[in-house]
């Protein structure tokens, strides 16, 4: 039984799969950023400099964007309940690693594996893309991609339970939280229709389309920009503006739930207009709040301003472009999300490493906050040679 010809006909099932997709996805996303509204404490506990604090960052990126692909694949073709339950018992082993570790060497292997956290996009998505048909496709991926919202979470709540309750305390509640979502998924929510004569090597056909690309490298942006500014907020505002951990973890936080809330709204607003013509005004946006933040790195209120423009413009982006991502390829919903989530994720893991060499060797973040522009700059050029004036046309 294939996704493209069996839609399952019950509404609860199909609205409690978006419900606890949702959730399950943040608390996922709490466990994959875990690191970033705790950096400061980390890096005083571990004796981190400014290189390898980055380092940490973007560590959990990696995995968790590269294995996007067969997570989605393997959601598509065994169900993404199965999966899904499977990725969250898992990730528990990470979690408890970190109450453990003593060196930064073991530290950045348990952030390695806890980066599997960050595969619950392409899962989640591919799950709850099952149960909707295609029109209404935008707004139900833009609502299931809220569980981004996790990265706000975690900077919102983690920074606290650490001052309160201890280091560990993080952990174990990090454990707690996917534990009970393991039983309520098991629980509450049925598998959707598969196709289990799927191979992997049909799967990655996905790859030939040339608009596969061309979404990851809008994706690469804009999640990235998502991703990126959600770890390294906390450490601009405490190295720039000496913003105290706490409140600088409030702002990650608010910078995170801008950028997720707004996500449904670029979804269902893609779905009612040409998504093509929208992204033009999304990378307009990004390059200009870009160079305001460039700025202002002596300037506090207006800093804030350029890191929360940013987010409203990318999260809406964030929405528009998986409005497209079905049309891609039918019935590989998962493997286009695994592959576009991919390589958007690497736009989460490279920034905060570059960002990290320059400030070394310049002592300013500047430098790195203009390359995003380019790439904002960039991203419009191929939008509008491509889908603009060229001949292709995913969603009209």
């Amino acid at each position: 039984m294939s996704n493209a010809s069996a839609k399952p006909t019950s509404r609860f099932n199909a609205y409690m799969a978006l419900t606890m997709a949702t959730i399950a996805m943040i608390v996922c996303f709490m466990a994959w950023s875990n690191f970033a509204p705790l950096a400061g404490q980390v890096a005083t506990m571990f004796h981190l400099s400014v290189s390898e604090r980055t380092l940490l960052l973007a560590t959990p990126v990696l995995l968790g964007s590269i294995l996007r692909i067969p997570m989605g694949i393997f959601s598509d073709k065994y169900g993404g309940k199965k999966v899904y339950i499977l990725l969250m018992i898992f990730i528990l082993i990470p979690l408890f690693m970190i109450t453990k570790v003593h060196t930064f060497g073991m530290l950045l292997v348990a952030a390695l594996f806890v980066g599997m956290a960050g595969t619950s996009f392409a899962v989640g998505v591919s799950y709850a893309s099952a149960w909707f048909p295609a029109e209404k496709q935008g707004l139900a991926l833009g609502i299931v991609a809220m569980g981004n919202m996790g990265n706000a979470v975690a900077a919102l709540t983690l920074p606290w339970i650490s001052k309160s309750q201890g280091f560990n305390m993080v952990y174990y509640t990090l454990m707690i939280l996917t534990v009970i979502m393991i039983v309520l998924f098991a629980i509450f929510c049925r598998e959707m229709p598969v196709d289990k004569s799927k191979t992997m090597l049909g799967a990655l056909s996905v790859v030939k389309e040339s608009s596969t690309w061309y979404l990851s490298l809008f994706y690469f942006l804009t999640f990235g920009l998502f991703v990126s500014f959600s770890n390294l907020t906390p450490t601009f505002l405490t190295t720039l503006f000496g913003v105290e951990q706490i409140q600088a973890g409030l702002y990650a936080a608010l910078f995170g739930f801008i950028c997720t809330i707004i996500r449904p709204v670029g979804g269902a607003l893609a779905d009612r207009y040409r998504p093509m013509s929208m992204l033009q005004w999304v990378f307009i946006g990004i390059a200009a709040f870009g160079l305001l933040i460039t700025v202002t790195f002596h300037n506090q209120p207006l800093f804030i301003v350029g890191i929360v423009g940013v987010g409203l413009v990318a999260g809406f982006g964030n929405g528009v472009i998986f409005k497209m991502v079905p049309y891609v390829s039918k019935g590989n919903t998962g493997a286009v999300t695994g592959f576009v989530g991919a390589v958007g994720g690497l736009g989460g893991f490279f920034p905060p490493l570059v960002i990290g060499w320059i400030q070394s060797a310049t002592g300013s973040y500047q430098l790195g906050i203009i390359l995003l522009v380019v790439t904002a700059i960039i991203c419009w050029y191929a939008l509008w040679r491509h889908f603009i004036h060229g001949d292709v046309h995913i969603v009209q």
